[in-house]
């Protein structure tokens, strides 16, 4: 069935995959971590395709560590075309990654998907529910967020915690937050005006939004999986298995 395009659908989305991929050697050793296979794909096609299926028309990918197998991938692949943002001479971290690729992602708001994480939608794809759930009158940052104990391949204390309309709050320190920040979001560009000209984490922004109240989260439909290491590989293709059955 044919999904209904949200009014407030972005145009654009920002996939980060620059990073080094430490956790996940040795598979990184002589591949960047967005082309390890996970379930017979590389990790990158798995973001890719709920981008695809949502309709976005422009995807910005950022690259840093072995980019040239990362641009032959691109040039290779069928679907929507892909723009990189080139970041071999200086790693720019989250933040400064998105603010160097923002003369490709437009002056509207914009989905921010982390590379090494996913999900299994359900009835309806979470690109479209965070569309429709999207209030930039009240909201600089809406996240998706996922309950700790239904997070596949994540062992941390959580992220945040949710108000009844969704505004969130940072974890407090020693204690333990019920929702994780599933990798993917929509924000503003105009965020980034009084940034930092080098690296910087999206954590800065997250912070700011929160004192401004700002700062949403949207409850993940289906399942999170997180890869960030080896062993998480194997999680994440046993609940994919389980998904087809």
């Amino acid at each position: 069935m044919k999904q209904n395009r949200p009014r407030n659908m972005p145009k654009s989305a920002m996939v980060l995959a620059a990073g080094l991929g430490l956790r996940m050697r040795p598979l990184t050793e002589s591949r960047p971590k967005p082309l390890v296979s996970v379930a017979g794909q590389p990790l990158i096609e798995h973001i890719f395709k709920p981008i695809e299926a949502a309709g976005v028309p422009r995807i910005v990918m950022n690259v840093h560590y072995l980019a040239d197998q990362l641009r032959a991938h691109i040039a290779a692949r069928a679907g929507a075309d892909v723009i990189i943002s080139d970041e071999t001479a200086r790693l720019m971290d989250s933040g400064g990654g998105i603010k160097k690729a923002l003369s490709a992602l437009g002056p509207e708001p914009f989905f921010v998907l982390n590379g090494d994480s996913f999900w299994i939608d359900g009835p309806r794809p979470n690109l479209m529910r965070l569309a429709e759930a999207w209030e930039p009158e009240r909201m600089d940052i809406l996240l998706l967020v996922v309950a700790s104990a239904l997070a596949t391949g994540y062992e941390g204390k959580g992220d945040f915690t949710m108000e009844a309309d969704g505004r969130l709050h940072r974890r407090v320190e020693r204690h333990v937050a019920p929702f994780v920040y599933a990798g993917v979001g929509i924000m503003k560009p105009e965020l980034f005006s009084d940034t930092p000209e080098g690296p910087f984490s999206l954590n800065l922004l997250f912070d700011r939004a929160i004192s401004a109240e700002k700062l949403f989260g949207l409850r993940l439909d289906g399942e999170w999986l997180h890869v960030g290491t080896p062993n998480a590989i194997e999680a994440a293709e046993m609940r994919l298995r389980r998904s087809t059955l």
